[in-house]
């Protein structure tokens, strides 16, 4: 089966949930299709998982067209094919035109949606995007290319104010005609008020268990990062539980846990 914007629409309005796994080559995205994942996400924290730097703000669109490339390739050569979303990597969409000629680059190179950091202020962007003929995957919340502003990687919506701002934005997002939207780092309770406020899908990274979505990363839910965030399940050594003794096991696991609700639990969400 190949996944689009359509079939995880579906998904949606049938009240069941999907999962995506942010990769970066032709050999886990193999595994991922394997496991039936629905949807990859060619991530800018490649900067960080693959590169080995302290942020995602030094990835380029060069090395986002690289990698979208290599899982485009992966993708086309497995019977189920997950929908792939690739990050807009930063000040690649500081304004319309160039939002507009980076994200044809990452759709020539395979990519099936673009994801773009920000809130409100992105709305005309993603309007044109999506007029344009580029679906969008917006992302508020915890935003890492603004990690110099936000001072660190921290919960973000703590207060009522900030809350009050991030539902504002995902409305103004959803308006515009994204198709989807990631939470990250947010409280459990914001993110169920996003999910129930909106017509697109939520995804949730850090954001509880009753967004229509989650994500990790492979590197995190294979026990390969040395410090994982508190939202990380490592689903390859937790063999009691999940029954994971490959990494295509540990995959398709993690998709199980998603859809019945058994991740993430309140250990891996913020109030």
């Amino acid at each position: 089966m190949k996944h689009s914007t359509k079939t995880l629409r579906q998904r949606k309005n049938e009240n069941l949930k999907f999962s995506v796994v942010a990769a970066y080559d032709a050999s886990f995205t193999t595994a991922i299709n394997q496991a039936e994942i629905e949807v990859i996400l060619v991530g800018d924290s490649l900067g960080m998982v693959v590169q080995g730097k302290d942020s995602t703000v030094p990835v380029t669109i060069e090395q986002m067209v690289y990698h979208t490339e290599a899982v485009a390739r992966g993708n086309a050569c497995s019977d189920s094919q997950a929908l792939i979303i690739t990050d807009m990597p930063f000040m690649s969409y500081a304004n319309i035109d160039d939002a507009l000629f980076n994200a044809a680059k990452l759709m020539r190179a395979g990519a099936n949606m673009v994801k773009l950091e920000g809130g409100a202020w992105l709305a005309e962007t993603t309007t044109k995007l999506v007029e344009c003929g580029i679906p969008v995957c917006a992302h508020i919340g915890l935003t890492p290319q603004s990690v110099n502003t936000l001072g660190g990687y921290k919960v973000q919506g703590r207060s009522d104010e900030q809350q009050q701002q991030l539902l504002n934005d995902a409305k103004a997002l959803d308006k515009a005609g994204a198709d989807f939207i990631v939470l990250e780092c947010i409280p459990k309770s914001l993110a169920t008020t996003i999910t129930n406020s909106t017509s697109f899908s939520t995804i949730g990274i850090g954001a509880g268990s009753d967004t229509d979505a989650q994500v990790l990363v492979c590197y995190d839910m294979l026990g390969l990062s040395s410090n994982p965030a508190k939202f990380v399940k490592n689903f390859l050594a937790d063999t009691a539980t999940a029954k994971a003794p490959s990494i295509v096991d540990a995959f398709s696991a993690y998709k199980q846990a998603v859809e019945n609700g058994s991740y993430p639990t309140k250990e891996h969400e913020y109030q």
